[in-house]
């Protein structure tokens, strides 16, 4: 719902998401293998599944940058009023 008083610069936090995700996917993927080598079968499957979600949330942030801008009222568009509670 569109209130009113949002930012014009207002940014999509997507690249940061990205880059964290990016990130924790390294870490993860150099953990599982030093756990492996290290004889630690248990804490290289957790790194080994964290892993795992890292790649599936970049594959899905990387889907959303790709998908682009997504229609937003411009400043002609009035705000809609916000639901009152109570």
């Amino acid at each position: 719902m569109r209130s009113g008083n949002e930012p014009v610069t207002a940014r999509s936090p997507l690249r940061l998401r990205f880059w964290l995700s990016l990130w924790g996917l390294i870490w993860a993927a150099a953990g599982t293998a030093v756990f492996s080598l290290a004889g630690r079968p248990g804490w290289a499957a957790a790194c080994g599944a964290l892993a795992l979600l890292a790649a599936a949330d970049l594959i899905v942030v990387r889907h959303h940058i790709h998908q682009g801008a997504h229609y937003q009222p411009g400043p002609d568009v009035p705000p809609y009023e916000p639901p009152r509670r109570g």
